[in-house]
């Protein structure tokens, strides 16, 4: 059986447990937190710099959650793959996916960090640039959504599965302003999707951990 290395509450992670309910994968998850010190120092060896989701298929082990994605389209599961296997329908999908990783994702977890770091070691400057950033990001968004119902090629891809937990996360921290309705109804729509609001309801024990709580996620 697949073994996964993961946190429930981290947005990464998330993209991978979204694309194992998406192809009914069955996989054994291992939690790394300081309850589980011998799964901290499992993904310590097999990854870079100690960072998760990581997937170990026997002696083959995948790091990065987009070559999690292709690895289980290609290997198991009977779904349509997730990354598309038109070579040219693939490169709008692996956008998305890297804009919603980097441009949304990458600037609140930037925010995150800086609200849990000591307060005498906080930067004002680089919460105002992550904010700038998704600012930029919500309206780029809002006019790529405008008339679309998935994020590329009219259908369910990894681009999807990297924005639920990015805009799931980023309008919690930082709300999407109301005035985007392409970009709401969007993110609403993959809340109500099966694979996404069963990983969503699975954290929620864990939604103490988030210390940017201002605001009503699902809201």
């Amino acid at each position: 059986m697949l073994k996964v290395y993961g946190h429930p509450f981290a947005a990464f992670y998330w993209k991978v447990l979204i694309a194992l309910r998406e192809r009914d994968i069955p996989f054994q998850f291992l939690m790394v937190d300081p309850d589980h010190p011998e799964n901290a120092a499992a993904i310590g060896r097999l990854a870079p710099t100690g960072q998760f989701p990581v997937l170990v298929d026997g002696d083959r082990v995948v790091i990065e959650s987009a070559a999690i994605i292709e690895y289980l389209d290609l290997y198991h599961g009977d779904a349509p793959p997730l990354v598309p296997a038109d070579r040219k329908a693939a490169i709008e999908a692996r956008q998305m996916d890297s804009i919603f990783d980097d441009y949304v994702q990458a600037p609140l977890t930037r925010m995150v960090l800086n609200a849990i770091r000591d307060e005498d070691k906080r930067d004002a400057l680089a919460v105002t640039e992550a904010k700038s950033t998704l600012d930029r990001s919500y309206v780029w968004l809002e006019r790529w959504m405008n008339g679309r119902e998935w994020a590329a090629n009219d259908t369910f891809t990894i681009a999807d599965i990297a924005a639920a937990p990015a805009l799931f996360y980023s309008h919690w921290g930082y709300p999407i302003p109301r005035n985007l309705n392409a970009l709401h109804a969007y993110r609403k729509r993959l809340l109500e999707r099966p694979s996404i609001a069963r990983v969503i309801e699975e954290a929620r024990p864990m939604r103490h951990l988030f210390p940017l709580k201002e605001f009503d996620p699902e809201g």
